[in-house]
């Protein structure tokens, strides 16, 4: 087994924002920079100096960090046909950046010598070394990206190969091979990365790859398993059409499957943490189904899954889930026995006898309100609250007594207004409220009444809202699942409500997410439980 480190190479902020829909500001790319370095990658890439202004003043900032390992690249092309290096614009807007690494993209495939440089190959094979040799000349290290190197490789492989010689000779510390268009396929990938290991020796050699074909994971782990030593790719997958090669399941693989180690193997438990990082700096929803740092990733929704998984965690799961940050999960559902109940249970915090009648109370009920549409998957308080309900310790916080919604509009103007009547111990509350929409309105008189007794509540904010028509075939009538995820600011949690009526599904949910933060923050009950 090859136990020689491999270099990790981030491209989340050059490459990674070319993705549709992915923008960060300076101050993203700043904080990025940090956690990155924090994690342990070799080099971060942080985009193209002078070529806008938010990536200008990103370098300027990025000069004053004081990073513990990490280094960062700046990255750009080789110099114009028919100049000198010293004399290109770009390779000098490279060396103002002050950063220690460039990254130069070189032409490799004679397609694109042609018909898009329209220069001549040998020309070509000198802008590679010329360009490299200056920035060498001035202290830089030098990377070079060979664009399009798999295709360049498979029209003309001779030379494909001198093109990295070219950049050997110049001074490049590593020769990466781009996948640019993604469309390699496994075997051909690490064929090409072997012939070109043998040629120039692994410790030269790094992989960039793309995941158009859904690939980009399994071609860059083929390139190390062929012998390079670096790797190139964005977190969580990010980067232009279909993405990038994705680093947080690259790494994982490298580490726990492959035996080969980096410098971050040993921050491998961040890394579900990192993961979210990125994707709530870049304002997208996480991917719940993401390899080893997903939501879903290590949940059990069918009984006998579950079952086995509580027995011997390696039956269902392929590694432990701690190892990169993230924690086994229970799904109950109307596939649930009496051992997934308790499963959950204890993950929940409660101890529960899986002969008891509460248990199979509990599950009937269960199953029938999956039947009615409910589904708990993304729900855990409104099934935190089902289970305490079940073992007779649910506090009832309030009682609502009714609730009314009006919504108007007035030429343009459009507003709701709710009513609330509820009782908390032996005092009536009798509240009004206006917003845009019904819910908010609802959401408003709710916390007017209730905040006067339990201040805790005015953390509480509503952060998503989901609605999901049940039976389309019923039209206007039919049921309507709302799903609606709350958070205080430390924890985030979800409620689930059904009806054939909107508002009141979505009242079912709000008043779910309401009593699971009294009940988690210890609030006192002054309205004893009704006796069975």
């Amino acid at each position: 087994m090859n136990h020689t480190p491999v270099k990790i190479y981030d491209t989340t902020l050059r490459d990674g924002t070319q993705g549709e829909g992915i923008s960060f500001s300076v101050t993203d790319k700043l904080l990025i920079t940090e956690r990155l370095d924090r994690f342990g990658v070799d080099y971060i890439e942080g985009g193209f100096p002078g070529s806008n202004p938010r990536d200008i003043a990103y370098f300027a900032e990025a000069k004053k960090l004081r990073l513990q390992h990490a280094k960062i690249a700046a990255f750009g092309s080789t110099r114009r046909a028919g100049t000198k290096a010293s004399d290109d614009a770009q390779l000098q807007t490279l060396l103002a950046s002050g950063v220690p690494v460039m990254t130069l993209v070189g032409k490799t495939w004679l397609l694109h010598v042609n018909e898009i440089l329209r220069t001549t190959p040998e020309e070509n094979l000198a802008m590679i070394e010329d360009s490299i040799a200056f920035l060498v000349s001035q202290g830089r290290e030098v990377i070079h990206d060979g664009e399009h190197f798999f295709d360049g490789f498979k029209d003309n492989p001779d030379y494909a190969l001198r093109t990295l010689a070219a950049a050997l000779r110049g001074g490049a510390s590593n020769l990466t091979l781009c996948d640019t268009n993604g469309g390699t396929m496994v075997e051909d990938f690490q064929r090409i990365v072997g012939r070109v290991v043998s040629e120039f020796g692994a410790d030269k050699v790094g992989v960039h790859c793309h995941n158009d074909s859904g690939l980009g994971v399994a071609v860059s782990l083929a390139g190390v398993a062929a012998g390079a030593s670096l790797v190139q790719g964005t977190v969580n997958g990010y980067g232009e059409r279909t993405g990038n090669a994705n680093l947080v399941s690259i790494l994982p693989s490298l580490f726990l499957k492959m035996g080969r180690t980096a410098r971050c193997a040993a921050n491998l438990g961040q890394l579900r943490e990192l993961s979210l990082y990125f994707d709530e700096l870049a304002n997208l929803r996480p991917d719940t189904k993401a390899p080893y740092v997903g939501a879903s990733a290590f949940a059990h929704k069918g009984g006998l899954h579950a079952n086995a998984a509580q027995k011997v965690k390696c039956s269902y799961e392929h590694i432990d889930p701690a190892l990169v940050g993230n924690r086994t999960r229970v799904l109950v559902s109307d596939m649930a026995g009496r051992s997934t109940i308790v499963m959950k249970a204890r993950e929940l915090g409660y101890e529960i006898d899986e002969k008891s009648a509460a248990v199979k109370a509990l599950i009937e009920e269960l199953k029938e309100l999956e039947y009615r549409g409910y589904e708990f998957e993304a729900a855990d308080a409104s099934l935190k609250l089902l289970i305490v309900k079940a073992l007779g310790q649910r506090p009832q916080f309030f009682e609502i007594d009714g609730y009314r919604v009006i919504v108007e509009r007035h030429q343009r103007e459009l507003f709701a207004e709710a009513t609330v009547k509820l009782r908390v111990g032996g005092q009536s509350f009798h509240t009004v409220a206006e917003c845009t929409g019904p819910i908010g309105a609802l959401d408003k008189a709710l916390r007017l009444a209730l905040e006067r007794v339990y201040p805790q509540l005015k953390e509480v904010e509503l952060r998503d809202y989901k609605v999901r028509i049940l039976e389309g075939r019923q039209g206007t009538n039919s049921r309507t699942r709302v799903l609606i995820e709350s958070s205080d600011g430390a924890k985030m949690w979800g409620t689930v409500g059904v009806s054939e009526n909107i508002i009141d599904a979505s009242w079912e949910a709000l008043t779910d997410s309401v009593n699971y933060k009294l009940m988690q923050s210890g609030a006192a009950a002054p309205v004893p439980p009704p006796s069975a």
